[in-house]
């Protein structure tokens, strides 16, 4: 090579060294993807079926991504599961950021559809008081967008929002899938419902409606019921013997068996009942139940920015 053009080759390549020591190394956010879902599954295995990856492409991400990073986000253990790391719990909330924001910002430079649907569920036992004030609201803010309610128990509601089969759900705390965010919206107290006819609420042992151990709606990660478990908690620890005689999945079938005179049964305060119905007062002899939570969340990639606004919204009505 020539002296001259020798000379001009390597001040482009000093050139080059200098733009790439200047500007930092990018995060790819297919990896940042798996790596949400593996930290949410706990497992390589079930990420890789959900991303559409075989297990050894996913593990290389992972390995491209501690390399990007210069530290390690997941430890597996024995068995195949996964835990994150200190730096890995810290890093997922940033990538879960990042990724909504990418999400947005494509979702609102795209070319809006003519109408928007977003698929809403809520636990079945707010609807009554809360679900027509939602709709008529929301309706005047953004008349485009059609809101498709799925108004089902808060078991049922939490595997859908984990499976994306919903977009935005308001449900029971206790109940929400590992590591998703959530942010709660409203908290209740928990009482004690009997009958205006019957005085079950004062027999020993107390009959009790609640869900099934065994219910079928119970999400895979729950041992139990959070309902049930207030329920008994509460009663073992005053040492008041009780009996579960009827149990429903359903909470009309519940308070149906405290009307029919066969139990007590649990539900939220601010639950509306028939004539027939009262809550047991504290000077009855019942143990207090704690306050139950309700929390918005979100799927992995609801329609936005419509989602948002929804939950915005929402949230200000519970407010």
């Amino acid at each position: 090579m020539e002296p001259g053009k020798r000379n001009k080759f390597c001040k482009f390549l000093q050139q080059e060294v200098l733009m790439t020591m200047s500007f930092p190394v990018g995060l790819d956010l297919d990896l940042l993807r798996s790596f949400v879902i593996i930290a949410e599954e706990r497992s390589f295995t079930r990420a890789a079926e959900l991303v559409g990856r075989t297990q050894s492409a996913v593990s290389l991400q992972m390995q491209r991504l501690e390399a990007s990073l210069g530290q390690p986000v997941l430890a597996r253990e024995k068995g195949g599961h996964v835990e994150l790391t200190e730096q890995g719990r810290y890093f997922l909330v940033k990538a879960r950021e990042l990724l909504s924001l990418n999400d947005e910002i494509l979702a609102s430079v795209k070319k809006p559809k003519s109408r928007v649907s977003i698929k809403f569920g809520i636990a079945e036992e707010l609807a009554p008081h809360y679900l027509p004030k939602i709709l008529e609201h929301f309706a005047q803010i953004s008349s485009s967008v059609e809101v498709e309610v799925f108004l089902a128990s808060s078991c049922i509601l939490s595997p859908q929002i984990r499976n994306g089969e919903i977009d935005l759900a308001i449900l029971e705390s206790g109940l929400e899938p590992r590591n998703w965010p959530t942010k709660e919206v409203w908290r209740s107290k928990l009482v004690w419902i009997t009958s205006n006819h019957h005085q079950q609420h004062l027999r020993t042992p107390l009959p009790l409606a609640l869900s099934p151990v065994e219910c079928p709606w119970r999400p895979p990660w729950l041992h139990e019921c959070p309902f049930r478990t207030l329920a008994t908690k509460s009663l073992e620890r005053d040492c008041r013997a009780f009996q579960v005689v009827t149990t429903s999945s359903s909470m009309a079938a519940q308070l149906g068996a405290v009307r029919a005179g066969l139990a007590v049964a649990v539900a939220l305060d601010s639950t509306s009942l028939l004539d027939e119905l009262r809550q047991v007062r504290e000077d009855e002899g019942l143990p207090l139940l704690p306050d139950v939570a309700y929390l918005m969340m979100k799927s992995r990639n609801p329609p936005q920015p419509h989602a948002d606004l929804l939950s915005a919204d929402v949230t200000a009505l519970f407010s």
